[in-house]
């Protein structure tokens, strides 16, 4: 199933510092664990977030910030997650 929304993005393309909304995740996507684990963190459409950091080389987990919670996700539940910037 693939998503979409006006300007909108994966979390795992979002650029570092920049405030988002999320738009939508594809839930079918994750595991029925990362799935939980996300609804308990939080995550839904609608909800605030921001990329606070990246493992170097293009691999390991991204740093977010959602709420006053900062989390790390892998970045293929990151990319699970649709987001559109916020404009300023």
């Amino acid at each position: 199933m693939k998503l979409s929304a006006p300007e909108s993005l994966s979390l795992e393309s979002l650029p570092q510092r920049r405030q988002a909304t999320v738009a939508a995740i594809d839930w079918t996507h994750l595991s029925t664990p990362e799935a939980r684990r996300l609804r308990e963190l939080g995550f839904d459409e609608g909800v605030g977030v921001e990329v606070l950091h990246r493992a170097s080389l293009g691999k390991g987990p991204i740093a977010c910030r959602i709420g006053r919670m900062t989390v790390a996700l892998r970045r293929a539940v990151a990319g699970a997650i649709l987001v559109s910037p916020v404009t300023q």
